[in-house]
């Protein structure tokens, strides 16, 4: 393959556009797609660092059973004859799928159409399943159908934009840009957001409403009873509306106090909410994951409802997701509770028409299993047979140490996967080689109902295949017609007209004008694509997809997550660098710079009771399980909620992983964990040595903590352990397979210790041991893996190399040290600092924290 390629970025749900030139080596350079309406040619530092992930080395690339390589047709005769057995032998239920936002629209479709018509279950449910579901359930609960109203457009177009429970400079960077670009073009645009923790999304804003954690169904109720009682609710549109006088009704018990907010702010929240036709609320897994998720999304909704702020330019609720195709996924009905093309699977005309445009010989007539409910089932046995396709459970389901033994106790497990070594595909009994991003071909869709081609730009390594493919297979082996497709496209035509079928009923979805179209050269297009509607925004005409063409506002019931005196409650997120479990970030050196292990964000007030302070290492305890991890003591977070990642794995930090810390407790309507309310106990955990170890070799030390992170050209280990080495030396040379150390510093009696190693006068490993946390430039250090530096052992940079400190700006990077230093010497804004240094000029990711150091400083300036 020659010149660049379109496709679309496999990251977040804001589904930017991407050139992926490859460059004759089997490598990709990479640049943003001008052209994409999603990113207009901006990238993320995760987006922009994509060619850094595409190595193949140590890739999946043959199936395996039972740790074996064998051939394809024998692996996928041993799933199809295994699924078969256990439907004969226990019935349809007795077998389950569970797959990922991470698929293409065509392999979910392939998975759903196998499950849900032809085995006859829907015990197929999606790793969405822990993200968006509570959005799905509450848009499907007051819309009749799960529709994402609005365009990316309307929050430039907005006056006020609302972010609730969304960490948008983080987890969305690109959209977070676009809102401060049209900021910056129209000063008078106010950006509000709510959150308990103080996050780089604040930087940006006007207001920061720092609510009590799990409070925003008592603030949005409070705001529907202010918009009624200052006669702020519309009169054209509530005729549109069912179920006002119930809402508001509910909405009466909501408490001021219990969002934790100062009289005033709320207030002028409240005013200018109420006071702001062009509003836009957005949401995401701050509202989602709860066990009331649900009832917070429709608390929003039903403000937006009441003012009939919805499916017009520059206002409505929008549902930000986390990944890149969970909208796609469920399009085709991706979860158990749902049909393809926003059907119902409970509607007997509905599941009549999908089997008869599939020839269905079993349609499956009632939910299956969700998530967690799933992982029960295989634990107590009642799944006989499971196939995980592109996702980690092992890792990232709540009470994963659980989920973990369950699938390890499963009769079959099948897992399609990219690397051999995941926490999941260890439990495997046949692992089947998937394509990667760079290699697949099919579609995704955004936030915004946007359809996206993701293109091949790399030939597929070894004997990876497409999921679609793998599953046709299986299918077709089972005996099953209407799986011979030759090609994503011949799927995505199929998935086309049966949409038509569905718009006939009704459904929004609708995509049956594409159809017929050149598949190769697909542009970009929102969905519908039907014969009664192109694009554009939904329900501003007050017609809905329910029974009687009104919205329904739903009664919610604000309740706070149950704590006990004294209790804390961890929450849990994603950083601005990482995705998921690292799989593919963690592939790249540049991305590893700026977060590279574990963490508890802990209150100042919590860390002096507990006797913490930051680098010191915590043991969190819960009824599940228990992690360690860095202390990093901030007053961003709430006292009594320490916030940790969610992003280390049996292979970068076993006792980092945070979901085995998580209560599988979810939300009765839409079956979402709540990920950020977990009951732990956090003490100090007093490690008899701390080390941090550089290495050219991925080693894996035996001690109580490590956390592995990639540099170029090698690994950084950050390590503490419970019982001291009698040698340390003997003990370095083990780990890492090399001769005696090429040089030595130590003082045995402080118990600190240091030591390098060298092959061909390069420096292949160097080894720091002290009775604390280690103190040293990192950034320094690892610019000398490879080196021929002969003074490794200093840990810091001689004096005329200034130490660029912790890594700002990953893409040029830039250390806190250097910008620090630069605003010492009078550069006065993050744009001057982009023009001094480069810092937040490539991807801008970074500008919510250069925003807060140039705040930070002229503080400073001001109290001299």
């Amino acid at each position: 393959m020659s010149g660049a390629v379109r496709t679309t970025c496999p990251y977040c749900g804001v589904g930017c556009g991407v050139l992926a030139t490859p460059d004759g080596t089997g490598g990709l350079a990479i640049a943003g797609d001008p052209d994409h309406p999603a990113n207009r040619g901006r990238l993320c530092v995760k987006g922009a660092a994509l060619g850094e992930t595409v190595d193949i080395a140590g890739r999946l690339l043959t199936p395996r059973i039972g740790g074996v390589d064998a051939p394809w047709g024998r692996a996928l005769d041993l799933i199809a004859d295994r699924f078969t057995d256990a439907v004969a032998q226990h019935g349809p239920d007795s077998v389950a799928m569970y797959v990922s936002g991470q698929l293409l629209t065509e392999d979910y479709y392939a998975a759903n159409k196998l499950m849900k018509g032809f085995i006859g279950s829907a015990n197929i449910d999606t790793n969405s399943r822990l993200c968006m579901a509570s959005s799905v359930a509450g848009h499907r609960r007051a819309f009749g159908t799960d529709t994402v109203p609005g365009l990316y457009e309307d929050l430039e177009q907005a006056d006020l934009v609302v972010l609730t429970g969304s960490n948008l400079a983080w987890c969305h960077p690109v959209l977070h840009q676009r809102i401060l670009a049209a900021k910056a073009a129209r000063p008078g645009m106010k950006i509000v957001v709510i959150d308990p923790r103080r996050t780089a999304t604040c930087e940006g804003a006007d207001l920061h409403l720092a609510v009590a954690p799990g409070a925003d169904a008592h603030l949005f109720n409070l705001l529907l009873c202010h918009l009624f009682d200052t006669e702020r609710t519309s009169a054209d549109f509530l005729p549109h509306v069912t179920g006002f006088d119930a809402a508001l009704t509910a909405a009466r018990m909501a408490s001021a106090q219990a969002t934790g907010l100062d009289p005033a702010d709320l207030a002028t929240f409240l005013d200018l909410w109420a006071g702001t036709d062009k509003t836009v609320t957005v949401f995401s897994q701050g509202i989602n994951q709860s066990d009331s998720g649900t009832g917070k999304v429709n608390a929003i909704l039903n403000c937006h409802l009441a003012t009939g702020r919805i499916g017009r330019p520059g206002m409505g609720p929008f549902s930000v997701t986390g990944q890149p195709n969970a909208m796609g996924g469920r399009e085709v009905g991706g979860m158990a509770n749902m049909l393809a093309c926003h059907l119902e699977l409970e509607n007997p005309t509905h599941r009549a028409a999908v089997g008869g445009f599939w020839n269905a010989p079993r349609m499956a007539d009632r939910p299956g299993l969700r998530a967690v409910d799933m992982f029960r089932a295989v634990e107590e046995g009642r799944i006989k047979a499971l196939w995980i396709i592109h996702t980690n459970p092992a890792v990232t389901m709540p009470d994963a140490d659980r989920v973990a033994r369950a699938i390890k106790s499963c009769d079959f497990v099948a897992v399609s996967e990219v690397w051999p070594d995941t926490d999941t595909a260890r439990l495997a009994d046949v692992l089947l080689p998937a394509t990667a991003w760079g290699e697949k071909d099919g579609t995704v869709t955004n936030s915004e109902r946007l359809i996206s081609r993701q293109r091949a730009a790399l030939p597929p390594p070894g004997q990876a295949r497409p999921d679609w493919w793998a599953v046709a297979q299986v299918a077709r082996r089972m005996g099953f017609k209407g799986f011979d497709w030759t090609s994503a496209a011949e799927i995505f035509a199929e998935h086309a007209a049966l949409s038509g079928v569905a718009g006939a009923l009704g459904s929004d979805f609708d995509i049956s004008g594409l159809s017929g179209a050149d598949y190769d050269a697909l542009a970009p297009i929102h969905w519908p694509q039907g014969p009664t509607q192109q694009g554009g925004r939904f329900f501003g005409t007050g017609r809905f997809h329910t029974p009687d063409g009104r919205a329904r506002m739903v009664p919610v019931t604000a309740a706070l997550p149950a704590q006990e005196p004294g209790q804390m409650l961890l929450n849990t997120g994603r950083i601005r660098d990482q995705w998921h479990t690292m799989t593919r970030t963690g592939l790249s050196p540049r991305l590893s710079r700026h977060l590279a292990e574990p963490y508890l964000e802990l209150h100042p007030d919590d860390a002096a009771r507990l006797n913490l302070s930051t680098a010191d290492l915590a043991q969190i305890d819960s009824p599940q399980g228990w992690a360690i991890l860095r202390v990093l003591v901030s007053d961003r977070v709430a006292p009594g909620h320490p916030f940790a990642p969610i992003h280390w794995t049996g292979q970068t930090a076993p006792s980092g992983r945070i979901d085995a810390l998580v209560a599988a407790r979810t939300d009765p309507i839409s079956g979402q964990p709540a990920s950020k309310s977990s009951p732990v106990a956090v003490t100090r955990h007093a490690a008899a040595w701390h080390g941090y170890l550089l290495t050219t070799q991925a080693v894996t030390p035996d001690c109580a903590y490590w956390a592995r992170a990639r540099l170029r050209g090698g690994w950084q280990i950050e390590m503490a352990g419970d019982v001291t080495p009698p040698d340390w030396s003997d003990w370095a040379q083990g780990l890492l397979g090399l001769g005696a150390p090429s040089m030595q510093l130590g003082d045995p009696l402080r118990g600190v210790h240091r030591m390098a190693f060298h092959e061909g006068g390069r420096l292949a490993a160097a080894l720091f041991v002290s009775p604390g946390p280690v103190l040293l430039s990192r950034d320094h250090l690892a610019d000398l893996l490879n080196s021929d530096d002969a003074h490794p052992l200093a840990g810091r940079p001689p004096a005329d190399r200034p130490d660029p400190g912790p890594t700002i700006c990953a893409c040029l990077n830039v250390g806190r040290t250097t910008i620090l230093r630069a605003l010492a010497e009078g550069v006065d804004s993050v744009e001057a600092l982009g023009t001094c240094l480069g810092a937040g000029s490539n991807c801008g990711s970074c500008r919510p924290e250069l925003a807060a150091l140039v705040a930070g400083h002229r503080q400073r300036i001001a109290a001299e």
